[in-house]
């Protein structure tokens, strides 16, 4: 696995746009321009959920010591944890770090351990968005793992988005769930072991459900509810935090 290949392109900002250009580019040569251009002030945030791989697999094998922001609820699946495990060591990944929650506010704003059932935006405000926050404030921009054929709010997503003061890219985000398997196969890459016994997006365990034949891919996250998003994508993590 190659250490550093990280490549820099070079442009004229001036009558450039910038944004359409980064849209047709390749997931590959998309990572490699934001790994040049923010070396050392970038980092990539993995649920290391069903397809989490994918982005995992081009950034260790552009920059295998980037940093990757791995939010531990304490509601994860143990599979989750040990999938983390598995791709860290199979790719070779040496910038991951572990966030969650402050202990001090969650003793305060859940007690019972029950807000998750009570408020969900709160829980996740409490248990991903802040910490998340926190994680990314030495940053200047950050790298996740979305697709448009997610749909929902995702649908219309852009490759690269403004999160208050810090840029953020979606390398991913053109990406069909066909070249998402063909990806896997060609890299030879692990799957999550809940992904065989019918689960789609995997996040929190009390939030997360099955999925059903015919179902979108996020249909198990938040089940009976209008929630489709934690909070990270549509709120700015620097106004979140505060």
């Amino acid at each position: 696995m190659k250490k550093s290949a990280v490549q820099k392109l070079d442009y004229d900002f001036q009558g450039f746009d910038y944004k359409s250009w980064l849209e047709d580019l390749s997931p590959k040569q998309i990572l490699c321009h934001v790994l040049g251009r923010y070396k050392g002030r970038v980092a990539a945030v993995s649920s290391f959920g069903v397809e989490s791989a994918v982005l995992l697999s081009l950034i260790a094998e552009i920059d295998s010591a980037t940093p990757v922001v791995f939010l531990d609820t304490g509601y994860l699946f143990d599979e989750t944890l040990h999938y983390r495990d598995l791709l860290v060591e199979r790719l070779g990944l040496t910038g991951v770090r572990t966030e969650t929650p402050d202990a001090a506010e969650a003793a305060i704003k859940d007690p019972e351990n029950a807000l998750w059932a009570e408020n969900p935006n709160a829980c996740c405000a409490l248990r991903k968005v802040a910490p998340l926050a926190r994680a990314l404030e030495p940053f200047d921009a950050w790298i996740n793992g979305r697709k448009r054929y997610h749909g929902d709010l995702r649908a219309r997503m852009k490759v690269v988005e403004q999160d208050g003061a810090r840029m953020k890219y979606n390398p991913l985000a053109r990406m069909s769930r066909e070249e998402i398997n063909a990806h896997f196969k060609a890299y030879n890459l692990p799957r999550h072991p809940l992904e065989s016994k019918g689960f789609l997006s995997i996040g929190c365990m009390p939030c997360t459900s099955r999925s059903q034949p015919g179902d979108g891919v996020r249909a198990g996250r938040w089940p009976g509810q209008r929630k489709t998003e934690c909070g990270i994508h549509t709120l700015t993590l620097a106004r979140a935090a505060n």
